[in-house]
């Protein structure tokens, strides 16, 4: 495996700018600051991106994230921590993030909708890809996380 691959923002920077865009518009979205690190998280762990798992678990814990939040969210069904909101939430993360299974089911669907309302179904699905777009970046490119210097 080739440990040295292309750093895309540099190689394309301007491909790299509509991405930045989505993520600091979304970070003033209705979603809420913990919402969105749940998200990112979350989809994070599914994609196996190990650079993004670590950047928002820092960013979230910064933010005033609990960390036995976090440490639950992997098996978040099971865990009493997290809001019906959020479970709504982390639901879609995981239809959105696996489309290829079942996409969005017409049920969590309607359930968002009748919940969220359409703006905030909106974002979460935005929020959903954007965090997605950057896992592939990262996978593909081989991002390592940095250690933290706390």
């Amino acid at each position: 495996m080739d440990a040295k691959r292309i750093d895309i923002g540099k190689i394309n920077p301007s491909a790299y700018k509509p991405i930045f865009e989505l993520y600091n518009t979304l970070k003033t979205s209705t979603l809420t600051p913990s919402e969105f690190s749940l998200v990112q998280i979350r989809a994070s762990q599914i994609n196996g991106c190990a650079y993004c798992i670590q950047l928002h678990i820092k960013d979230a814990i910064e933010s005033g994230e609990k960390q036995y939040r976090i440490h639950a969210l992997s098996t978040w069904k099971e865990s009493p921590f997290f809001t019906k909101e959020e479970q709504l939430i982390l639901e879609m993360t995981e239809d959105v993030t696996n489309i290829s299974v079942h996409g969005l089911r017409d049920e969590l669907y309607k359930n968002a909708i009748e919940h969220f309302g359409k703006q905030k179904v909106a974002d979460i699905i935005m929020g959903i890809c954007c965090i997605n777009v950057w896992n592939r970046i990262g996978r593909s490119t081989l991002l390592t996380p940095i250690p933290s210097q706390d």
